[in-house]
This record gives structure tokens, sequence and C-alpha cells, in this order.
């Protein structure tokens, strides 16, 4: 298996469940005691949050990329944005390493497109529903984006950072974004990108009438498909169980 690196801490919330989620895939893709070949590093997400506010979003890059370096450094053979408003800087990681990096917005519309669907709302912080870089990159694959409106947007940037951030689950959030996706779907959305990590945390497909697409788990097992496309049936769950204690 190919070592998969994780850049998270953005937050370490939603990087437990891509923690999680990697290793949950490869064990249900090679059985037994089989876990996933990873390596994380987990920046400090205030640091982060003070750059994005500010706009500084070229010495974010720089951060994420030395963390990027880092990882190949220590072995990973491709890398992750643990996020989706970082994959603003997504060119500049590019950039550092010579590994392939996994784009998050990429493997969203291929799982979207997939489903025969192309109409989709998008929720996210505010960077993600506002600017092009995610929106851009997922109608450049043959998508339609629906976004919420200013008021919605800033309810849905604001329980991200101020709740799920840290790791704050109100019922009264969960009934909010239900009415917006609610109007998302009144305004024609086929299914919804949950374009936050932080999201999964909040409302999965049970609250929506519509597909959702949970963009962590989708980037997830994409690079855990990424990192056994080398694998054969026979390194399968047998060779893990004869080397168990």
């Amino acid at each position: 298996m190919k070592t998969i690196g994780l850049i998270g801490g953005m937050s370490w919330e939603s990087t437990a469940e891509y923690y999680r989620l990697v290793n949950e895939f490869t064990r249900d893709r090679l059985g037994g005691l089989h876990s996933a070949r990873c390596v994380l590093y987990s920046v400090d997400f205030a640091e982060i949050e003070q750059l994005q506010v500010q706009g500084r979003w070229a010495e974010a890059g720089e951060v994420l990329a030395a963390a990027a370096r880092a990882l190949e450094a220590a072995g990973a053979d491709m890398v992750l944005i643990c996020t989706n408003t970082m994959h603003k800087v997504a060119d500049r990681v590019e950039e550092a390493v010579s590994v392939p990096l996994l784009h998050l917005a990429d493997a969203t519309a291929e799982a979207v497109r997939a489903s025969g669907l192309r109409r989709v709302g998008l929720l996210g912080t505010a960077f993600t529903m506002e600017q092009d870089f995610y929106r851009g990159r997922l109608e450049a694959r043959g998508l339609e984006v629906l976004v919420p409106d200013a008021a919605g947007r800033k309810v849905v940037h604001q329980v991200i950072y101020e709740e799920l951030c840290l790791g704050i689950v109100r019922e009264e959030s969960r009934a909010a974004y239900r009415e917006i996706i609610a109007g998302l779907v009144t305004d024609g959305a086929e299914g919804v990108v949950l374009g936050c990590t932080e999201i999964e945390l909040l409302v999965d497909a049970g609250d929506s009438p519509v597909p959702v697409f949970p963009t962590a788990r989708l980037h997830a097992e994409a690079a855990v498909n990424a990192a056994l496309s080398g694998w054969s049936q026979e390194d399968g769950p047998q060779r893990g169980r004869r080397g168990a204690p």
C-alpha cells in the first residue's frame, strides 16, 4: 500500500474523521487487521484562520507547502489537504512536492457525475461558497453549482467556525442547515455538496431530501483507492491474518 500524506488540523475535529475514514476504507478493502499507511502533519488552525481573515493567502500557502514537503520527506506517496477552504492554495502545495496532490474538488465532482447529477447546492465556508477556486473547479467538470443566499451563507459559515470547529454540535444549527438545504432544493439543486469537512459532523443524508456528497468521506475513499492501486487479491485479508499474533 502506498503511503497517504494528510495535511490536517484545519480543524483537528475533521482531521480526526479523515484518519478514521482512511483506516476504515483500508480495512474494508483488505480485511483482517489491515490499517492505512499514512502520515499526518497537523498545523495550528488558529494561525491559519488569522491568515484567512486577513486575506494573507500566500503566507497560508507557504505554511501548507512546508507541511507537504515534510510529508513527502516522511515517505508520503501522495498528499491530501484535509479541508475544502484551504484548496484555495492547492496550486502552491502542488508545486512544493514531487508526489501527487489529490484534489478534494476533483474527488467530489467525480462522485457527483457518477451519480448522474449535474446541478448541486454547495455548503461550506464563505470562502468556499463565494470564491471561484472551488466552485470553478466543480463547474469546469460540468457541474452547475448553487449556493445559499447571503443570509444562508452567513449562517453556514458561522456554524462552521463558531461551533463545529470547536466540536460543538447543536440541534438548532442542524435545523437551520436543513432549512438552507431545503431552499437549495427549491432552487433546483439535485444534490448537495457538503463542501466543508466539519459539516459532516452536523448533517448527513437523513437531513436532505436529495443526495448529499460528504467531501471528507469522498476524499478519503479516493486516497485509499489511489494507495491500493497496485494491490492484488493475493495480498488480501489472508496475508494480514498470517502475520497476526
